[in-house]
């Protein structure tokens, strides 16, 4: 199971210095979507060894290859098919890439709320939040 962009295959190469990515999911079968967010890279504390007196802070690659959201329904769903049904079944589509978490935040709302995510039950999503300041967002 891939993630598109642009409706090319997006891998790990493409990352540059991106932090993360606003997302559109398709069920192909009954046509329900899910706009979500995710980021390229989680936290890691490496722990204090004899060699290493403090404990490091480091990043490693999320599972953003393998990701399919965070939509309870939207799972389930999925958790019915076999896997070769998920390539077949679903669209994983990254609408935007995001130079900053505060700038995934504000996209992802913002394209929730373009489309009346939550009013709409053709989508999956159920909630809707974040709290975004404009140096997050303009890097000031």
């Amino acid at each position: 199971m891939v993630w598109l962009y642009d409706g090319k295959e997006f891998t790990s190469e493409d990352i540059g210095d991106y932090q993360g990515f606003v997302y559109l999911i398709t069920n192909q079968e009954n046509g329900k979507k899910y706009i979500g967010k995710k980021f390229f890279k989680k936290p890691k504390v490496l722990p204090k060894t004899k060699k290493r007196k403090r404990r490091v802070r480091t990043t490693v690659e999320s599972d953003w290859k393998t990701y399919y959201g965070s939509s309870e329904h939207l799972l389930r769903d999925i958790e019915q098919w076999d896997d070769d049904q998920r390539g077949v079944g679903l669209k994983r589509e990254i609408t935007r890439l995001c130079k900053t978490k505060g700038e995934c935040s504000y996209y992802e709302i913002k394209e929730q709320l373009a489309v009346d995510a939550l009013l709409d039950e053709s989508y999956y999503n159920s909630f809707v939040g974040c709290k975004i300041h404009r140096k997050h967002v303009l890097n000031e």
